[in-house]
């Protein structure tokens, strides 16, 4: 099978870089498999996880939004925060969704700009603990 090199890249450094076998983003319009030699492309990404196979073996990625940019041997994830699942403190992750719950039950007198924030730090919880719980099946 035919890899490609993988990059997950944030403001503050190189997250993951490494050739891999295939690819599983969540875009805007959906979810999206990139295989090696997929043709060009770049989408915006959702909040989500992603998931790379190497030598058959999964590994999730929690991305923070972002883009993913497909230039035929290279495959570039520009998030705007990525982790992996080592460096995921479950906990802390545990309680932010706690507290984005807590934020969204008790909208009724929040403005639109704090719910949009609350469901956004929610998505972000949520993802590092699917990640963080993948790792341990």
């Amino acid at each position: 099978m035919s890899t490609f090199l993988l990059e997950i890249v944030t403001p503050e450094h190189v997250v993951f870089s490494q050739e891999v076998d295939s690819l599983a983003v969540r875009g805007l319009e959906g979810e999206l498999g990139i295989l090696a030699k997929h043709i060009p492309l770049v989408t915006p990404l959702q909040v989500a996880p992603i998931t790379a196979k190497i030598n058959g073996k999964a590994i999730s990625i929690a991305v923070h939004g972002g883009f993913v940019e497909v230039q035929g041997d290279k495959v570039i994830v520009l998030a705007e925060s990525a982790e992996l699942p080592e460096a995921i403190d479950i906990e802390r992750a545990k309680a932010a969704r706690e507290r984005a719950e807590r934020r969204l039950s008790a909208r009724s007198n929040q403005d639109r700009i704090d719910h949009r924030r609350a469901e956004l730090s929610l998505q972000r919880a949520i993802t590092r603990i699917n990640v963080s719980s993948r790792t341990k099946e």
